[in-house]
């Protein structure tokens, strides 16, 4: 049995987080949803991989949109 298997981030890296985003969203839509310059300005997998290490409230925004989005099974409407 699983330790926690209600935790939906459990066993994902931040890096598979910011990778499924971008593959539903696009970094358009995410930087329209969470306004932080990495989604924005010359956005990459790499410099938000950077600042999301060091911005907690930002990578919790982060974590809050994928927890949404794959609860929901799809998207969620931006």
């Amino acid at each position: 049995m699983s330790e926690h298997p209600n935790d939906p981030l459990y066993g994902k890296t931040l890096k598979s987080v910011v990778e499924y985003l971008v593959e539903q969203y696009g970094f358009e839509k995410l930087g329209a949803d969470i306004k932080i310059n990495c989604f924005v300005d010359n956005p990459s997998v790499s410099s938000s991989l950077k600042f999301l290490r060091r911005t907690p409230w930002a990578r919790e925004k982060v974590e809050e949109l994928y927890i949404a989005t794959i609860k929901s099974g799809r998207p969620r409407a931006m």
